[in-house]
């Protein structure tokens, strides 16, 4: 019989970790400590983002607490019961929930259902109970009228609802969330969030939330930072962000409001007080405060300069309609778009609305049902196109693709020979090979020293760009990348788009599929939006999001410093709200309405 709720005696304390210790052994033979005599507490009920950097010990903090490692020194208790007594094991396991970056790592079952019974199906609870226990689970996450369907056929978002599901019907004490909205869209990441505040409400579970999103850790009543396996911040968010320099120097951010703050106040030359980011309500009184009453005289206003772009069209999409089925609706109706070198493209659009359908297009990997994808060939001045069998190799010469998680296509003996796989496959020579992967790592922030290494042995981050120094090693003139810094920590993702501009200013074209919408607005000369397979808006990002267009019904939220102008707009009538980088916000709200020349 599986324990109920009523086995675990009343507790105040869902975590308790007194300097804890845990390292692992790599394939080279040398252990490397993931958690570095870590002390933490969780009170019953409570919500706390953990955050750090890629490889900092969050990933292995919460398998500790989940039972599936065990410290190799110091003591962890989980409602109070010890974790290394064999006899509190399936008491704590039983009342512990886990939910995944990646939802398809956990999807077990052939349809909804079965998936969400595989849980509490092997804590052995019985007839009729299993069967309520579902129904009430998909019914909370909304799911339950896909209860037959088979999982792949839903969204990511979806997936991500059924993960939740399946913990919830084990009816779990304690939820841990492992960077579980790293790969959904702004809407439904929020509706994911406001799945588990509702939890929280309804049922008193508590909350460990592992995230890289700094607007999420302000949702948290506590966060704690780890470095390298050490705790070095814990406390409210405004405790832990109003110390600015210590957050961005473990390689963190702050959320774009107070970004925002912190500019326009180095600006005046102040320093904003811990009050000030207590909530994004604060720091936009503090904002309005400091633009009407602390102007500086000498600051000039920086003003993003609007990119020139080639008139040359290096791939071309025109009346692209696909569906998997015969009786399956279109993922894809009638899109048509171009790509000019040297031309930034981000695709956005929800879950499910055809990103990932329609990139595979884009080199061959699916053919079209109707219309057509042509790509420049510079050597013989013409287009050649992915309907004809004969070209199928050069269009991939010269369009590269990066999947979701790059990572998992790594599988050679060392990153040297993954990176000169696909040039060998194209036909390079031996030099040509070797010329090119160390052309490629700059690129991507990697050195020489690295060729010699197992890609298996090197850190998220490190296997994320080797997989991006493989597809450059076939020098595309088109790159096409599906989400390349989802999963990374803020420094790690300002590096992966800092290399992306690079490669722009090098000529190369990109087209980028995002959920995140200030970067996607940032950096792309061009947006394309689809909709449930079709394309709604194909233009410049301030035409998205100028007033007067429709982007709400494309399922689309405004980026975050959008947000906050907005806010301010309404105390500083003056500012241009369609702004997505922070500089140039600040210098529209300080300097927009004293006519100042604009200077780059």
């Amino acid at each position: 019989m599986v324990p109920s709720n009523r086995d675990i005696a009343e507790y105040k304390q869902a975590v308790k970790a007194e300097d804890i210790l845990f390292s692992y052994a790599t394939n080279s033979g040398k252990n490397v400590v993931a958690v570095d005599h870590a002390s933490l507490s969780v009170d019953k009920g409570e919500y706390v983002a953990i955050l750090g950097r890629n490889g900092s010990g969050k990933s292995t903090l919460a398998k500790m607490i989940n039972l599936l490692e065990a410290p190799d020194k110091g003591k962890l208790t989980v409602f109070e019961l010890s974790a290394d007594n064999e006899e509190n094991f399936w008491k704590i396991r039983t009342h512990c929930g886990m939910v995944f970056q990646n939802p398809d790592n956990q999807i077990v079952g052939t349809t909804v259902e079965e998936d969400v019974a595989f849980g509490p199906e092997n804590l052995s609870v019985p007839l009729p109970e299993l069967a309520q226990r579902v129904e009430k689970a998909l019914g909370y996450v909304g799911l339950l009228e896909k209860a037959n369907k088979q999982p792949s056929s839903l969204s990511g978002g979806q997936k991500q609802k059924l993960a939740i599901a399946g913990v919830l019907a084990m009816e779990p004490q304690l939820m841990i969330l492992d960077e579980s909205t790293s790969m959904l869209d702004p809407k439904a990441r929020d509706e994911f969030l406001h799945l588990v505040r509702r939890m929280r409400e309804d049922k008193g579970i508590t909350v460990i939330h592992i995230t890289h999103d700094m607007h999420e850790a302000y949702l948290a009543d506590r966060v704690i930072v780890l470095e390298k396996g050490k705790i070095r911040l814990n406390g409210t968010p405004s405790e832990v962000f109003s110390q600015v320099e210590t957050i961005r120097s473990l390689g963190l951010e702050l959320p774009k409001w107070a970004e925002l703050l912190c500019e326009v106040a180095r600006i005046c030359g102040v320093t904003p007080e811990a009050g000030d980011f207590t909530s994004e309500e604060n720091a936009v009184k503090k904002i309005v405060e400091l633009v009407k009453t602390k102007k500086p005289d000498t600051a000039k206003r920086f003003v993003k300069p609007d990119r020139e772009v080639s008139d040359q069209v290096v791939l071309r999409v025109s009346g692209l309609s696909h569906r998997y089925g015969k009786k399956e609706k279109n993922a894809l109706t009638n899109v048509s778009f171009d790509i000019r070198k040297g031309e930034i493209v981000t695709v956005i659009g929800h879950s499910g609305s055809g990103k990932t359908t329609l990139i595979s297009h884009l080199n061959g990997i699916l053919r079209p049902l109707e219309g057509k994808v042509e790509v420049w060939n510079e050597e013989e001045k013409k287009y050649i196109s992915t309907d004809k069998n004969s070209e199928i190799k050069l269009i991939r010469r010269h369009v590269g693709l990066l999947f979701q998680y790059p990572e998992y296509q790594l599988f050679e003996e060392t990153v040297e020979k993954d990176i000169q796989f696909g040039p060998k496959k194209m036909g390079y020579d031996e030099a040509t090979c070797e010329r090119l992967t160390k052309e490629s790592l700059p690129l991507v922030g990697l050195t020489e020293d690295i060729l010699k290494r197992s890609p298996f042995e090197l850190s998220g981050g490190q296997k994320r760009r080797v997989a991006f120094a493989g597809i450059l090693a076939m020098d595309p003139d088109v790159l096409i990348l599906d989400e390349p810094a989802a999963g990374l920590d803020p420094a790690g993702q300002k590096e992966i788009f800092g290399y992306i501009e690079t490669l722009r200013e090098k000529g190369k074209s990109i087209v980028l599929v995002s959920h995140d919408m200030d970067e996607a607005a940032r950096i792309a000369d061009r947006v394309l939006v689809l909709k449930k397979g079709e394309q709604v808006f194909f233009g410049k990002p301030k035409e998205l999001f100028s007033e007067g267009s429709d982007y709400i019904s494309m399922r689309l939220d405004r980026p975050c410093l959008m947000q906050t102008l907005h806010a301010l707009k309404k105390e500083l009538p003056y500012i241009d709200e369609v702004l997505f980088d922070v500089n140039e916000a600040a210098g529209s709200l300080l300097f927009g309405d004293r006519g100042e020349v604009d200077e780059a």
